[in-house]
């Protein structure tokens, strides 16, 4: 009895063996740099590349930035440390931040700012910035939000004083007044010496000027072009690889389509007309060209006369300037972000680098007769305001599940023009909108 457990003990282990031997083998996906060096990523660029998100910076966003994770990615093929500005435990809120807590008895979402654990130190000279907790050592991401290409050559952009500065560039600087506090942003970038790196620089050129209703001014064309050149020729200094990404449409993004105009019109249409004042400061009817601002107070009971009506549903109490980009700021938005990308592009394609058409990419996001324009594992994405997955509640910065979705893109382009094969996140395990 003993021997027939053995024999068929053994007939067993023989039969495993033949049967692993068999096994076809499971190949490892290749990864690969190409052509590309990743030993030292730098990332440059605004509150995009900060990680910014719900209106504000904090630890959450900087740890999902899209950098964060390409230098994630890129560590699977030979990159190094990446390291960022992170705000420590006690101070993860940063600057405060918009927070999803519920949604009123008509359905419309309740947010609410975040005011505890701030990384808010003291008020600035002119009593009116913050001055957040500094991060003085070495970083990778120097994601600056706020800043426009026509800053990063002004001395003193980030220092302390009563006629304006960056606090979020200040904190990377000595706080003493010396070269480095009043070091331009070019310069600070060239100390970084990246062996690659990527630029989205040019957003806010042109999203302060539509995020105000046309009130701020479009970046002067030629300063974008000497400064692009100075931060390009920065960069490629040491024969740096990199990839330079472009200016989305600013008016796909749900700060500009949530209000949809055409939809207020057709609210206002059974007893009034829906009036705005536009850029000219003419009052006028509003029309589908026109764009309602996500922070307009369009609809809200108030006084006129003896009578109490909606705002903007009145002649006499038109929406505000500030409060609408009016068609024809809408074509100075679109000229300009034409004009800044084929500045971008040129450069890109002077110095050989990559070239992420992120403006192509948010236009196909769009969804089309009904249908959403991406689908990525079976989830549908698209622009519309808190159930889009992509944009997060202040409507123009992305969701933690958006800047993976970016990085993706971005890593699509570099493997195709360095030959490398860095492989793609799994976007379904970073979040959308937090829901309570």
């Amino acid at each position: 009895m003993k021997n027939l457990f053995y024999k068929s003990g053994m007939l067993a282990l023989v039969a495993s063996v033949l049967l692993t031997s068999c096994d076809p083998e499971i190949d490892a996906p290749i990864v690969s740099a190409g052509q590309a060096d990743f030993t030292k990523y730098v990332a440059v660029g605004n509150s995009l590349t900060a990680g910014y998100a719900d209106g504000g910076l904090y630890l959450e966003g900087q740890l999902n930035s899209y950098p964060a994770i390409l230098a994630q990615q890129f560590a699977l093929a030979g990159g190094g440390e990446f390291t960022q500005p992170l705000f420590i435990e006690a101070q993860s809120n940063g600057s405060g931040y918009l927070k999803l807590t519920g949604f009123d008895a008509a359905g419309s979402p309740v947010i609410e700012p975040v005011k505890d654990k701030l990384a808010i130190t003291s008020m600035g000279t002119d009593k009116k910035t913050p001055i957040y907790a500094e991060y003085l050592d070495e970083v990778n991401n120097l994601g600056v939000p706020g800043i426009k290409m026509v800053d990063v050559m002004t001395a003193g952009y980030g220092y302390n004083n009563p006629l304006g500065f960056n606090p979020y560039y200040e904190r990377l600087l000595p706080k003493s007044l010396t070269a480095g506090a009043l070091m331009p942003y070019v310069n600070k970038v060239a100390s970084t010496d990246p062996s690659f790196f990527t630029m989205w620089l040019g957003n806010n050129d042109v999203l302060g000027f539509a995020t105000s209703g046309g009130q701020a001014p479009i970046s002067d064309a030629d300063k974008f072009q000497t400064s692009l050149n100075a931060m390009v020729s920065t960069l490629t200094a040491n024969d740096a690889e990199g990839a330079i990404i472009n200016i989305p449409d600013v008016t796909g993004i749900p700060f500009f389509t949530t209000k949809a105009t055409a939809d207020l019109i057709a609210r206002a249409a059974a007893e009034t007309k829906l009036y705005i004042i536009a850029g000219t400061g003419e009052v006028r009817e509003a029309t589908p060209a026109d764009y309602v601002l996500l922070t307009s107070t369009v609809g809200t009971p108030e006084a006129v006369g003896p009578a109490t009506v909606p705002h903007g549903f009145s002649q006499f109490n038109p929406l505000g300037n500030g409060e609408v980009l009016d068609a024809a700021e809408v074509a100075d938005v679109k000229a300009a972000t034409t004009n800044f990308n084929g500045m971008l592009q040129a450069a890109a394609q002077a110095k050989n680098l990559a070239y992420v058409d992120m403006n192509a990419f948010f236009t196909s996001v769009q969804p089309h007769n009904g249908q959403p324009g991406l689908v990525i594992n079976g989830v549908a994405y698209s622009p519309a305001f808190i159930s889009g997955n992509l944009f997060s509640l202040d409507g123009v910065h992305l969701t933690p599940r958006g800047y993976a979705i970016v990085a993706n893109e971005i890593i699509r382009n570099i493997n195709l023009k360095y030959g490398a094969q860095v492989p793609t996140v799994d976007e379904t395990k970073y979040r959308a909108v937090l829901f309570p």
